[in-house]
């Protein structure tokens, strides 16, 4: 039998699919969701029944160093996802990014060196690299923080580079490009998009439609977790997960308009654009080494990967449910 995992953040989009992932590959799970009044467990608690009665559920707050090793005692391997994410709220909220995203992490890490933990994997973002410099974008890429969402980031990847190189943590850091898929907050563009549609609005604002994006399935970001996960030759190592295809954002608003609500017009709304030193302009990663060490590749084009996304918004309690919430790009 294999050996317990923690998931933190697992009651969030990547998290959850990473824990329903693991459990079909035979893995136990203990998933660390964040501690509410509600004992809310996020998206867990919308996994088929089947995946849900496995998961051992653990909630907590990964800004607490107690809960933090409480959860991760004897647990084999953790993949560490728990952060604040949205680069907007960051704009307003720097404090709390650092609080989670970098005290968190060193929380994992503390926990990580003080319990012997065999594998931990420290979840990065393609944002930590700022605008390309040349393409595809490698793990040699320079970092660059243009927002303290990205900011954060960085100074919770070098804090796990520190502790692989002071004391030989068994730690990679992983870099997932921009993901997507069932379940993602409306803060995204693609349920934002979608979900708009399919209201019945025939505007839809967004910010710069230039920028471009290397859009990531989430469920083959999850098969990468586990097969970096599972190499011994990926620690101390950072690794992206990235197509090595990218695609403006005007242009994938318009995909989804076609298959949405053909006519509908994309507006440019001046109050959405970042400020310009802050804008990353392009994002085209390289998967060079993630494939050399594991052989991973992605398994769902950009056109099935939109296809499966916009069937879950379309069911009729998934639409209801993000239909309440404003959107916002």
């Amino acid at each position: 039998m294999k050996g317990r995992v923690l998931v933190t953040g697992a009651d969030g989009f990547i998290g959850s699919h990473l824990t329903e992932y693991l459990i079909t590959c035979g893995y136990p799970v203990r998933a660390f969701c964040m501690y509410n009044s509600m004992g809310s467990c996020g998206w867990l608690d919308h996994l088929p029944a089947e995946i849900r009665n496995q998961t051992e559920i653990f909630q907590g707050d990964i800004r607490d160093p107690f809960q933090v090793k409480k959860a991760m005692e004897n647990c084999e391997m953790v993949f560490h996802l728990a952060a604040l994410i949205s680069i907007p709220y960051s704009y307003h909220a720097p404090q709390q990014y650092i609080q989670t995203n970098v005290t968190g992490t060193l929380n994992v890490l503390s926990a990580a060196k003080e319990l012997g933990t065999r594998r931990l994997l420290i979840t990065s973002t393609s944002e930590v690299y700022g605008s390309a410099r040349y393409v595809p974008m490698d793990e040699n890429h320079p970092l660059t923080a243009q927002s303290p969402y990205s900011a954060a980031k960085i100074a919770a990847d070098k804090l796990a580079e520190s502790f692989y190189r002071s004391f030989d943590l068994p730690v990679t850091i992983v870099r997932p490009f921009n993901n997507y898929g069932p379940r993602q907050s409306v803060r995204a563009i693609i349920p934002s998009v979608i979900t708009q549609l399919m209201s019945g609005k025939n505007e839809i604002y967004i910010g710069n439609p230039a920028p471009t994006r290397d859009f990531v399935f989430v469920r083959d970001t999850a098969e990468g977790f586990r097969r970096i996960a599972e190499a011994e030759s990926a620690i101390g190592l950072e690794i992206n997960i990235a197509t090595e295809n990218e695609i403006s954002i005007g242009d994938l608003v318009g995909r989804i308009i076609t298959s949405v609500r053909p006519g509908a017009k994309i507006i440019t709304d001046p109050d959405r654009i970042r400020p310009e030193n802050s804008e990353v302009t392009r994002l085209l990663g390289s998967a060079a080494r993630l494939r050399q060490i594991t052989g991973w590749s992605p398994q769902t084009s950009l056109e099935e990967g939109l296809r499966q996304t916009i069937d879950w918004y379309a069911q009729p309690e998934n639409l209801a449910y993000f239909s309440r919430i404003k959107n916002h790009i």
